[in-house]
C-alpha cells in the first residue's frame, strides 16, 4: 500500500455507526431473547450451507493462494480490530461482494471475479473493508430480527398496515447500515476519493472505462443530485425512487462518504489510534456491496 495505516485498535462498531442505523440497532438490541434465538438456532444451518458452498463453488484466499488479497484482507481487519473471516472468490459477471455471519464462527466474504477486473487494489481493500463493517456491526442479525417483528405484526388482526410500516422502516435503517459500511470502508482506505472511486466504477465502470472516468466529475454530479432536493416535486420523485431499495443511489452514497470524511468524528478516530481495546471483536451478518 502507498502509506502506512493507522490500526484503530479498541475501535467499536457505534463509534462510526450512521446516526439512523445506530438508533434502530440499539431498539432491536431490547427485544429479549430474539438475538439469543437467531445465533443459535438460525445460525449452525445457515453457517454450514454456506461453508459448503463456498468450499465447492469458490477460491479460498490465504497466504498461499492469492496472497497479495490475503495481505489486503488481514490489514483491513488489522485496521478495524476485528477477527480475519475467510475470504472467497467467486466466478461472476456482475461485480459484488457479500458477507455473513450469524454465530461468529465462520464468518465469510465472497468477492466477485469481475469486480477484481474493475477496481485496483487499494479499491478492492476498500470493499472488503466494507463486507467488514457489516460483520462488525452485526447487520445480518439485526436484519433477520427486524424481519421477525415485521412478520409478527402481519400475522395480527389488521396488521397489515403496521407490517408495511415497520417494512419501510426497516429499507430505511438497511440503507443506513450502507452508509456505516462505507464509512468503515473510509477508515480502512483513509482517502475518501478511493471509496468515492469505487461506487463510481460499480455506478457505471468497466476494465476498459475504468481508467477513463474522472472523479471530480462524479462527485459533481453527485452535488447536482443533492439541488433536485430544492423542489417539492423533485424531493417527493426522489424519496419514490429510493423507498423501496435496500441500497442508497451511488452518488448519494459518494457524497455521503465526502461529507463524513471532513467531519470531526473521522479525523479523531484516525487521530486516536487506541480507542480502548475491546479483545472480543464484534462479529456481524448476511450483506452485500
Amino acid at each position: 500500500m502507498p502509506f502506512s495505516k493507522t490500526f484503530l485498535i479498541g475501535l467499536k462498531s457505534d463509534q462510526f455507526r450512521h446516526p439512523l442505523d445506530l438508533k434502530a440497532t440499539q431498539a432491536l438490541k431490547q427485544l429479549p431473547g430474539l438475538d439469543l434465538l437467531i445465533r443459535n438456532l438460525l445460525g449452525p444451518i445457515a453457517e454450514q450451507f454456506f461453508y459448503l458452498e463456498n468450499i465447492a463453488s469458490s477460491i479460498l484466499i490465504s497466504e498461499q493462494q492469492l496472497p497479495n488479497l490475503h495481505k489486503l484482507l488481514v490489514e483491513a481487519c488489522q485496521v478495524l480490530d476485528l477477527e480475519t473471516p475467510q475470504l472467497y472468490i467467486r466466478q461472476h459477471p456482475a461485480p459484488n461482494a457479500y458477507t455473513f455471519a450469524v454465530r461468529g464462527k465462520q464468518p465469510f466474504i465472497v468477492i466477485h471475479t469481475s469486480l477484481i477486473e474493475l477496481l485496483t487494489p487499494e479499491e478492492i481493500q476498500a470493499v472488503i473493508a466494507h463486507e467488514l463493517g457489516h460483520l462488525k456491526c452485526d447487520h445480518g442479525v439485526y436484519l433477520t430480527l427486524a424481519n421477525l417483528v415485521v412478520l409478527a405484526a402481519g400475522l395480527i388482526p389488521l396488521g397489515g398496515v403496521i407490517a408495511q410500516n415497520l417494512q419501510a422502516q426497516i429499507l430505511e435503517w438497511v440503507r443506513c447500515a450502507e452508509f456505516t459500511c462505507d464509512r468503515a470502508a473510509l477508515l480502512v482506505a483513509q482517502d475518501p476519493r478511493i471509496v468515492a472511486s469505487v461506487l463510481m466504477k460499480l455506478t457505471g465502470g468497466s476494465p476498459t472505462l475504468a481508467p477513463q472516468l474522472n472523479l471530480d466529475a462524479f462527485l459533481a454530479q453527485a452535488r447536482s443530485y443533492d439541488d433536485i432536493s430544492d423542489s417539492e416535486l423533485g424531493e417527493l420523485l426522489k424519496q419514490a425512487q429510493t423507498a423501496q431499495l435496500t441500497h442508497p443511489v451511488p452518488v448519494l452514497r459518494a457524497r455521503e462518504i465526502d461529507r463524513w470524511a471532513s467531519s470531526q468524528t473521522y479525523q479523531s478516530l484516525l487521530q486516536s489510534r487506541t480507542i480502548g481495546y475491546n479483545s472480543k471483536a464484534m462479529k456481524g451478518g448476511w450483506r452485500n456491496w
